[in-house]
């Protein structure tokens, strides 16, 4: 991935329930998973379209398997809040890279109380998730938390057609909202020569956030 790469964007966007519109840049050269199909079949529909811009060389059977395990993964998406799901593959040093980027909204945990970010930030770190810290954003304060998770890459997509388990790197950032929700974004890549490529650029997007009111008044979280 190149600087002029990155450096090209695309902005996204989505409005909470709490009438808080939440703003984004993404990087070109992200795939986009839908989230506003009316159907299953529309869904399907549009995810083959996708399978066959990220395995443009595979078959028409590894494609439609690849869309079929994104679907298999939506009712996860719906129970983790997530609005937005992306995706990006690239070489850095010769070696080809994927990262994904999620954006989601959690509610709020009642015991939070007047310092929502130190609330969040040792809960995390009594979960022993990773490396906490404490940021402040430009639209306001935010928790980070830098780790690593086991997870599988599955049979449809590796060479073996078997699943495979791997470690997946990841940087999570929270942000408490003041209608009581917390815009989560997350970037994780299991391959480590893209660690500092993929953390440059999830930087970049974690500061391009920005809130807005029902009216388009910009707006800072307060912190």
């Amino acid at each position: 991935m190149t600087t002029d790469t990155v450096d090209e964007v695309r902005r996204s966007s989505l409005m909470e329930g709490g009438g808080i519109e939440v703003r984004w840049i993404m990087p070109e050269g992200f795939l986009e998973l839908p989230f506003e199909a009316d159907d299953l079949d529309e869904l399907a529909g549009q995810l083959v379209e996708l399978a066959k811009q990220a395995l443009p060389g595979a078959d028409e059977e590894v494609q439609v398997q690849y869309a079929a395990m994104c679907v298999a993964h939506y009712d996860e998406f719906i129970e983790a809040g997530v609005q937005y799901a992306g995706f990006v593959t690239t070489e850095v040093d010769g070696v080809r890279c994927t990262a994904t980027v999620n954006v989601s909204l959690l509610d709020l945990d009642e015991r939070a109380g007047s310092n929502p970010v130190g609330f969040i930030a040792t809960t995390m770190r009594h979960l022993e998730l990773g490396q906490i810290g404490e940021v402040q954003l430009p639209c306001g304060p935010a928790v980070t938390c830098v780790g690593n998770r086991p997870s599988s890459i599955d049979g449809s997509l590796t060479q073996s057609g078997q699943d495979e388990s791997i470690w997946t790197s990841f940087i999570q950032v929270q942000i408490p909202l003041t209608n009581g929700t917390v815009l989560l974004l997350e970037m994780g890549t299991p391959t480590v020569e893209g660690w500092d490529v993929f953390s440059a650029m999830f930087a970049g997007i974690v500061k391009s956030v920005r809130f807005f009111d029902s009216d388009g008044a910009p707006l800072v979280m307060p912190g």
